[in-house]
Order: C-alpha cells, then structure tokens, then sequence
C-alpha cells in the first residue's frame, strides 16, 4: 500500500478519447477506484470547454455509495477507469483523497451544485442542455425550476426514458435525438449505477459532454428535499436522507458506510505499519 508520504498517481487504461486525457485532473487510488483531485472551478472550465466544441466526455460525482459500488462491481470499476473525470462528490472521499495523498481539497464536487454551475455558465455562453432521466414529471419540474434561475438557458431536449433495457432501436433513436439537438452538457440522472453504464456504453456515440447526477434532478425539480448546508460540510447528508427515506435507504447506508470505514481504517493502519 503507498505511502502517506509519496503518493503515486493512478495509470488508468487510456480511453479513445486520447486527446482529451491530457490536461485533465490526476486519478488516486481509493480502494481500488480511480478518483480524481479536482475542484469546482477546474471542473467546471474542462466540462465547458468540451461542451462548447461538443467533444465526448464522461462526467461522474463519487459520494461513499458509488465508491463500494465500483469496489464490488468490476465491470463497473473498469468502466469507470475510462471516465475523464471522477469527482469527489461525498466529503468523506474527498477527506480520504487528503489523508492519502495529500491533495488539498477544501471542497468537494457535489453533482447537484455543479450541475447549477454549468447551467449558470451554459446560459451565458448559449450552450445547449439535455435532460436524460427520472419520471416524465419530475422532468417537467426541472425544467420550469431551472429556467426560472436561469431564464436565458437553452434546454434543448428532456426525456424520461422507459424504467427497463432499451431495444437496439429505442437506444439508437435516443442517441439520435440528442445529437440532433445540438448540446453540449448532456446531465443523465438515471440513479447509480444505471447512469455510469450508460455514459460509458455511448462514450463514442453521444457528442458532447455525460453528465452522472443522480438525484440532482429530484432535489432541483423540488420531489426531494437537500440537506442543510452544515450537514453536508460534516460529511452527514446520509444521515439526512436516511430520515427522509427509511425504508429505501437504511440498507444501503448500513452497507456501504460500513464498508467504507472498514476499508479507510485498514488503509490507515496499512500506512501506519509502513
């Protein structure tokens, strides 16, 4: 295991979009996923320099679930190796990201702050944005939520696609409708790991930037509710959403936060030994 000391850096499998890789945040290592150091004004001027030209990227936000699920899923981890940039969206990933290697983060990279970033600055520059997700209301609710900020946004398409395997010619009916459209910022809130699969499945044949925000769409169409600003800052929006939610998340919660502190204790006392 490395050493607190002299971190190295990820050497992730380079995807086809070699031309991109260069410039783009350092990868680490956390528990065997690959995740990058980057911060909200580094992401945001990648993401839109690549809308802008409409160059395929892929985008994901790493909270505690959607590091256990890429520990135990190893299809999906390697998929995720591919990504351009995988932000530390839950603040126990960036705090390990900073005990481990040292890189300084003073924020993490929250999925729905971001998304509201890149809205702000696609209205300025009159880049188009898609919608990919969730029901067909909460869709709908977005958009008017959205475009009250943010009234000059050109939301060039929103779709919910069917909760089940789209056919060969459904998917390539999508992937047609959202190149036609014109976007630069596709944002995919399909939930996780849903989302990260389909970036990467249509890496190659979207043009313009994936978005993986999960429940950004429901916490900014108002169907689900944020947690306040100074449970986020601690690292306790699990805990928030536990409260809101019981039944559907206690299991994960107990699961995957359980994990993680196995894993971040054994690689402190790994570090320690060494």
């Amino acid at each position: 295991m490395l050493h607190h000391s002299a971190p190295l850096l990820v050497k992730c499998p380079v995807p086809s979009r070699a031309l991109l890789r260069a410039g783009l945040p350092p990868k680490h290592d956390l528990f065997g996923v690959s995740v990058s150091q980057t911060s909200y004004e580094e992401a945001t001027a990648l993401i839109m320099q690549a809308a802008k030209e409409r160059r395929p990227m892929l985008v994901d936000h790493m909270p505690v679930h959607g590091l256990i699920e890429a520990c135990q899923d190893s299809s999906l981890n390697e998929k995720m190796r591919h990504f351009d940039i995988v932000a530390p969206d839950g603040q126990p990933v960036r705090w390990a990201l900073n005990r481990f290697y040292g890189a300084g983060l003073s924020d993490r990279v929250y999925g729905p702050a971001l998304m509201l970033r890149l809205c702000r600055q696609a209205e300025r520059e009159g880049v188009g944005v898609y919608l990919y997700g969730s029901h067909q209301a909460v869709l709908e609710q977005l958009q008017d939520n959205l475009l009250r900020q943010f009234p000059k946004l050109r939301i060039v398409g929103a779709e919910s696609p069917p909760f089940r395997p789209l056919t060969a010619e459904e998917d390539q009916a999508a992937v047609e409708r959202i190149n036609d459209s014109g976007a630069g910022l596709i944002f995919l809130g399909l939930g996780c790991p849903k989302q990260e699969h389909f970036a990467y499945d249509h890496r190659d044949r979207i043009n313009g930037v994936q978005l993986c925000v999960g429940a950004a769409f429901d916490f900014h169409a108002g169907s689900k509710t944020m947690a306040p600003l100074w449970m986020q800052r601690n690292g306790l929006e699990w805990m928030f959403r536990l409260m809101t939610e019981p039944g559907r998340l206690w299991q994960r919660y107990l699961r995957t936060n359980s994990l993680f502190l196995i894993k971040l204790v054994r690689h402190e006392l790994r570090i320690r030994r060494n």
